[in-house]
């Protein structure tokens, strides 16, 4: 019974043991970095997903600076069809567009120009 019951438990974990994934090769790839924060990359793989990202520092204020990014990518989904993203973030944060990504619900939008409109104020301190 034991030899039986080791018998079953080797064969559930050789056909659990996950199979290995295709290996997706690099087609094309680029990659600058600038002294002065410029930076530029780019890929394609061999699956047709592609990406390209330029970026620069980027004064905000006198006292605050950051990386503004302009870049795109594109991706076979699981339905076949090919999906692409422009985007760019910044100080207004990550802002994608595509034909697949839905619109901003005009609730959500309101919220969104009322907050911008009323900036958060630390309570004053009492003492």
């Amino acid at each position: 019974m034991l030899k039986v019951m080791l018998l079953a438990m080797w064969l559930v974990a050789a056909y659990a043991k996950p199979a290995a994934e295709e290996v997706v090769p690099i087609v094309s790839q680029e990659s600058s970095v600038e002294a002065d924060g410029h930076y530029h990359y780019s890929y394609e793989s061999g699956d047709g997903s592609k990406a390209t990202q330029d970026g620069e520092l980027k004064e905000v204020d006198k006292e605050h600076a950051g990386e503004a990014v302009v870049g795109s990518f594109e991706y076979k989904g699981d339905d076949g069809q090919t999906y692409h993203v422009e985007y760019t973030a910044d100080e207004n944060g990550y802002v994608p567009h595509g034909d697949h990504i839905p619109a901003i619900p005009e609730a959500i939008a309101r919220a969104l120009k009322w907050a911008e409109e009323h900036p958060y104020k630390e309570p004053e301190q009492k003492h």
